[in-house]
């Protein structure tokens, strides 16, 4: 199959920049770059993408708002978004998310992570670059860790893919770090995912800084 990606962000090397990446790879088409946000709601309107790619701050309207428009609440025919932007701050990322962005990604996360998290975003799974994953999350440990019966049922390898999912790393990076197939690594997070009840890598991760296998 291949992945339909539309992509928004008022500088043109950024949207030159990101479709280079994006179409070296196999199973991914850019169908169109646009440079401002009423222009990204009207071209996913149109062309109806498998992804969005969104930057915040946009003539128009901004990426924010782009996504509310796209895949918010009440949304009928909802359009994956991942924002993918040079600001960080707390008050984007929960406005993205719970206005349904499937990631929240910063400019210099790097190829490899742009391409995971529109490949993420498909499978209906989310994708945060790492710095803010684990900002957000480690608040969990200032009060001491929540007791969990499920961490028993894990074996001590899915524990350390676990924690290096709580650190923010790709698939491929959990791999190379636990000497792993990608197969493996995949093999190993949907046995997590099925014994922690978990929708998607967030949760994981938002579980393992819960029960203190991070600190």
């Amino acid at each position: 199959m291949t992945i339909r990606v539309l992509i928004a962000d008022d500088q043109e090397m950024v949207r030159i920049g990101f479709r280079m990446i994006l179409e070296h790879q196999g199973d991914i088409e850019v169908v169109a770059d646009v440079p401002d946000g009423v222009s990204a709601v009207a071209k996913a309107r149109e062309l109806r993408p498998d992804v969005c790619l969104v930057d915040i701050r946009m003539p128009g309207i901004d990426g924010l708002e782009v996504t509310r428009q796209l895949t918010g609440p009440g949304v009928a025919d909802p359009v994956k978004v991942v924002v993918v932007t040079t600001f960080d701050l707390d008050e984007y990322v929960h406005t993205a998310l719970s206005t349904g962005a499937s990631g929240f990604l910063l400019k210099d996360a790097g190829p490899a992570l742009l391409v995971e998290a529109v490949r993420a975003a498909v499978r209906g799974d989310a994708l945060i670059s790492p710095q803010i994953t684990v900002r957000m999350l480690s608040h969990f440990t200032q009060s001491g860790p929540v007791a969990d019966r499920r961490t028993e049922n894990l074996t001590e390898r899915e524990l350390d893919v676990v924690r290096e999912v709580a650190k923010g790393s790709t698939n491929a990076e959990i791999g190379a770090a636990l000497f792993l197939s990608l197969s493996t690594v995949k093999t190993h997070l949907a046995s997590v995912q099925g014994k922690l009840g978990a929708r998607n890598r967030v949760e994981i991760a938002s579980w393992a800084w819960r029960s203190g296998l991070l600190s």
